[in-house]
């Protein structure tokens, strides 16, 4: 179910509270905020887990959540496919 328009977007309030979000890059690690459009042309680092990926908001990006935009699991490549793609990468180096 989506959220009652009547509620309005969530966003966490600690991530309302930093001031110094619109000076410089923040971290988030919460991905289920929405972004709003006061956070355009604004970079954002996004936690997966693992590691934060850096994340620039345009225009057509309001409004979804910040964890659409930043994979939390790996791309699975099958065994062929792996052998197949470091033969090319090594052709690529001695050239």
């Amino acid at each position: 179910m989506s959220r009652s328009k009547w509620k309005g977007p969530f966003i966490h309030y600690k991530f309302l509270k930093k001031k110094k979000l619109f000076n410089k890059i923040s971290k988030i690690w919460l991905r289920n905020s929405i972004i709003l459009s006061s956070f355009i042309n604004q970079k954002f680092l996004i936690h997966n887990g693992k590691v934060f990926k850096t994340f620039v908001v345009t225009r057509e990006k309001i409004g979804y959540k910040f964890g659409k935009f930043c994979t939390t699991r790996a791309k699975y490549f099958h065994k062929n496919k792996l052998k197949i793609i470091n033969k090319k990468q090594s052709k690529d180096k001695k050239k």
